[in-house]
């Protein structure tokens, strides 16, 4: 039986839940977690979305994601991809790590996007060893609402629902942790200290277009690689490789084409080959300096 259609809409904020198969966990340890965030961190640079909060638990993890005008299938199909191929290969399986497609769910109003956000800041609960203090769990983005950690990922916007508790940090803080401690039946700790490093929330939304021309991608690829632009659909050009995955990953992100339009754009190659291409991306934007914040430079100068 075909699945239906996703709902979704580029403007839409998701409540997105990723789980494992039944027989394999999704994170068999604590290195895995810190794998599929840091993933995540990297198509965050590819993408643009937003994440205004996370918990990762053994075999399961939710997030809270503004997809800020990009799709958010692709997005959850880049990160987990990667990241089962690079939990396959760590582990010597092979086959479906994820249970079936992930699970979304859109946030239609203030109401559920508080209620969603302390429902994930509770997973914790279910270990033994946090059943009082979920605000410890480190793979959780709760301690950072709550001022007692940074954002380690640096992926995190917290402002965007903590501003709802209040516009004072204080008196945010404390809104949100009698909340969360009123969304469960079990008391967090009283002695939890608040470090007070902002003062104030404040987070609006902007949702990007992504109808940017292929042609100015290629021309500003161009420019920040040295290499002419006429190359890039050399398929055998050496010199020619990193910037035809800098272009893919941009039409990718910016002009929400599939891969079938970027063969086409990248002189009728094949799909895995634009998969390759896209991999190589990644790489490049996820560990070269030069090109980690290429989608906002391209943004700037673009963007009308």
């Amino acid at each position: 039986m075909p699945r239906l259609p996703r709902e979704k809409t580029k403007e839409s904020i998701f409540h997105v839940m990723v789980r494992s198969i039944k027989e394999v966990p999704l994170f068999r340890e604590n290195k895995d977690k810190e794998q599929y965030m840091n993933i995540l961190k990297g198509y965050q640079k590819i993408y643009g979305f937003k994440v205004y909060a996370y918990c990762l638990m053994s075999n399961h993890g939710h997030f809270i994601i503004d997809i800020n005008g990009a799709d958010i299938s692709k997005v959850m199909h880049d990160i987990n991809f990667k990241y089962a191929c690079v939990f396959n290969r760590k582990y010597g399986r092979y086959g479906h790590l994820f249970q079936d497609r992930f699970k979304s769910i859109i946030v239609d109003s203030e109401e559920y996007l508080i209620i969603l956000s302390a429902y994930i800041h509770n997973n914790p609960l279910d270990i033994k060893k946090y059943k009082e203090c979920p605000e410890r769990y480190k793979y959780s983005s709760l301690g950072v609402y709550l001022g007692l950690k940074k954002d380690k990922y640096e992926i995190l916007d917290e402002d965007f629902i903590m501003q709802l508790f209040g516009n004072d940090a204080t008196t945010a803080r404390n809104n949100y942790y009698r909340y969360v401690f009123a969304c469960n039946s079990k008391k967090f700790k009283e002695d939890v200290e608040f470090i007070n490093e902002k003062t104030f929330y404040k987070s609006e939304r902007h949702i990007l277009v992504r109808n940017f021309n292929p042609d100015d991608i290629f021309d500003f690829i161009s420019r920040r690689t040295g290499v002419e632009k006429y190359r890039f659909q050399w398929k055998h050009r050496k010199d020619a490789v990193n910037s035809r995955a800098l272009a893919a990953i941009l039409m990718r992100s910016l002009c929400n084409y599939r891969c079938a339009d970027i063969c086409r754009l990248l002189g009728n190659i094949t799909q895995s080959r634009i998969s390759k291409l896209c991999s190589i991306g990644y790489k490049l934007v996820d560990d070269d300096e030069r090109y980690k914040n290429i989608l906002y430079e391209f943004i700037r100068q673009y963007a009308t």
